[in-house]
């Protein structure tokens, strides 16, 4: 059983684990960058196929790679906060876990425009007094339909593929990562996943 299909969703009903739509739209997103090593091959291959996605990305990655991260905004994709040092939520007391989000805020406005209210916690773990916390400022805590884990070099791309793809239905917020621990899997999956669900007749849209 998923456990991001069923059990997590009824237990934390406040978070996002899948967008409501009547259209078939899928949602994909991208954690832990901007890096170059990777990212830059992100944005060329959903360019190849004119779709849009929303970028989780971490603060200290942006302040590192300034021309990456303003190539996203530009491009019209969207931002979403991933804390400014990729912190652990429930290793993490609230005042220092909020203050690093900040930290990430004050980095995308630098170099974007438009303020971003979205953030993906980093591990997918964040207490309660955090999370409302930062609900009570107006963010929306998004998690997941379906996690690739395209970072465990342990699985192939085939199984991050067929991760992606699993009951994939109308909301779908997929999880990849634009980092050095995915590109193996990424760069043989993502393609083949675009592909496969744009031939479902979804296509695809930001958060």
């Amino acid at each position: 059983m998923n456990l991001s299909h069923h059990i997590l969703p009824f237990l934390f009903p406040t978070y996002t684990w899948l967008r409501k739509t009547k259209d078939k739209k899928v949602y994909l997103t991208f954690d832990d960058g901007p890096i170059p090593e990777i990212t830059e091959w992100v944005l060329d291959t959903l360019a190849q196929y004119q779709i849009k996605a929303t970028f989780f990305c971490i603060g200290d990655n942006i302040r590192k790679h300034p021309t990456i991260f303003q190539r996203i905004v530009k491009e019209g994709h969207q931002i979403g906060n991933h804390t400014f040092n990729h912190l652990n939520g429930w290793k993490t007391p609230t005042e220092v876990y909020l203050d690093n989000i900040m930290l990430c805020e004050e980095q995308i406005a630098l170099h974007s425009p438009t303020k971003t209210f979205l953030l993906r916690p980093p591990y997918g773990k964040i207490t309660r007094k955090q999370a409302k916390e930062l609900q009570h400022k107006g963010y929306e805590i998004i998690m997941w339909h379906n996690v690739t884990k395209d970072y465990d070099q342990t699985i192939t791309p085939k199984q991050c593929l067929v991760r992606g793809l699993k009951n994939i239905k109308k909301g779908s917020i997929i999880v990849f990562h634009d980092s050095i621990k995915a590109q193996k899997n990424l760069q043989t999956s993502l393609p083949q996943l675009i592909e496969s669900i744009l031939a479902k007749g979804y296509h695809f849209d930001i958060l």
